[in-house]
């Protein structure tokens, strides 16, 4: 049998790379290393790797983002976007060019809307009957009906909805504002994520992931029910004093490996993800905590109010008020994950399924718009409610519509927008924008710098390139003027 190295000279040692590098070749190939290190350094000290509060580029308008995902694919022209000849035209066949995604769509028959609409407001919004709580502050909203995706399939668009390309690995739009300006509130995360905590919506944390960027900037996930933070405590209580020392000891070792390797920013973020959990330990309890809420408050949102699914939407809209509150800079909303986990998937039928879901997102949406602005906090936060993509003008199995990456439709409120406007426009069956096209470049584009921040300077060095969120030198991202107050 062949006998190892190791056998043949006992007295050998195995070393690192590292090691062997300093140790042959009379040092050079430490020198040549160190040269290479140097310049990685030099090449990111732009960079940042904590959540130390930061100025913008110039004066913002706002000073948090609620993103409101609603997985699934709301169809526009169903809820948002009236096309009267839809009606006109339903069951007729559609002679023109129509993208399918799944089957069930081969017959190319139009298909009619099957709710009323509305005008509301003093510019006259159209909203269908479904959707009653989110009509009534039609005078705060901006309807953005010309928005396109990039991707006709619920990952790829919705990975490119947070993050701005469809394949998976970049850094979130959270990611990129918690980046960008730090966090106000030293004791909590910047970037928060309130979900369903029975389950995951489609893409699950890819929606909220750091990328290349270091965690510190990754969303934090934070349950509205049961323990809040996971991981946040220990799952057996220790005596007095242990938890102390431990924490104290891992500081020790870890910051004495940080002084060995500097360049590891990996280590640098633990530590700060390990010393915000300790003030999180303090504050996170009192500010999760919605028993001192009013019952006229929890009335509003609908918690508590007998149905379960709604209480539990409102619960997370009435947190994302609290957190708004406590100076958390970015804060994502998802629909209901059980026992579909995307719930605005409207394949069988446009009418029962829409009517499910707007029975539970309508009134906590309106209420935390309502809520926020009674507490003079609207201005200063800007409210996103979008899906990833719309919905075909064309009938699937009968009374259920396919996705449409061509057409959706987007609502914004606050945070400097013009309230009680409609923008764009769609075809005259609802199929593709056509009139003030909006790409999701433009709007995280127009997000960041309502946020005092421009997107082309907003970079982070990666792979020697300086990468940005809307990636301009493809997209010719722009920041949509029209739509700001």
């Amino acid at each position: 049998m062949m006998k190892t190295l190791q056998h043949l000279v006992p007295h050998l040692v195995p070393h690192s790379r590292r090691d062997m590098l300093r140790q042959s070749a009379l040092g050079f190939g430490s020198l040549a290393l160190s040269q290479l290190l140097q310049q990685d350094v030099l090449a990111t000290e732009g960079n940042h790797h904590d959540l130390k509060k930061r100025d913008p580029h110039f004066a913002p308008q706002v000073k948090t983002v609620i993103l409101m995902m609603q997985n699934g694919g709301p169809s526009q022209m169903d809820l948002f976007d009236p096309k009267p000849e839809l009606n006109k035209r339903n069951g007729q066949k559609h002679t023109g060019a129509i993208e399918q995604f799944q089957p069930g769509s081969e017959q190319n028959k139009l298909l009619g809307m099957p709710f009323e609409f509305k005008q509301y407001g003093e510019n006259g919004m159209d909203f269908a009957s479904p959707l009653p709580h989110i009509a009534t502050v039609a005078e705060d909203i901006c309807k953005i009906r010309s928005m396109i995706s990039g991707h006709n399939n619920h990952t790829e668009a919705l990975v490119m909805f947070n993050t701005g390309k469809i394949f998976a690995g970049r850094p979130a739009l959270g990611s990129w504002v918690s980046y960008g300006l730090g966090t106000a509130n030293q004791n909590l995360p910047a970037y928060i994520v309130l979900r369903d905590e029975r389950g995951y919506n489609t893409s699950g944390t890819l929606l909220w992931q750091n990328g290349w960027m270091p965690a510190v900037y990754g969303g934090t996930e934070v349950a509205t029910q049961g323990t809040p933070v996971l991981n946040l405590k220990a799952a057996q209580q220790r005596p007095a004093g242990v938890e102390a020392q431990n924490l104290k000891l891992l500081d020790k070792l870890n910051k004495k490996f940080q002084s060995q390797y500097p360049e590891e920013t990996d280590l640098d973020a633990r530590i700060q993800n390990y010393e915000l959990a300790a003030r999180m330990q303090l504050s996170a309890p009192e500010i999760l905590d919605l028993s001192k809420e009013t019952e006229e408050t929890k009335k509003l949102y609908g918690v508590d109010q007998g149905d379960d699914e709604l209480s539990r939407y409102a619960t997370r809209c009435l947190m994302a008020r609290r957190l708004v509150e406590s100076g958390v800079r970015f804060i994502q909303v998802f629909p209901p994950a059980s026992p579909n986990s995307q719930p605005w998937d409207s394949h069988g039928n446009v009418k029962t399924q829409n009517e499910e879901i707007c029975k539970i997102v309508d009134q906590p949406t309106a209420a935390l718009i309502k809520d926020l602005k009674q507490r003079g906090l609207l201005d200063s936060t800007l409210v996103i409610w979008s899906g990833e993509f719309g919905r075909l003008p064309i009938s699937q199995n009968g009374a259920g519509r396919d996705h449409n990456r061509n057409a959706c439709t987007t609502l914004l409120a606050g945070g400097g927008v013009k309230g009680g406007l409609s923008y764009g426009a769609t075809d005259e069956l609802g199929y593709r924008s056509v009139e003030k096209v909006t790409t999701v470049h433009d709007l995280h584009a127009t997000i960041l710098h309502q946020l005092g921040l421009d997107h082309n300077q907003l970079t982070y060095h990666h792979q020697g390139h300086s990468e940005t969120l809307t990636d301009t030198r493809v997209t010719q991202a722009k920041v949509v003027h029209d739509i700001l107050a």
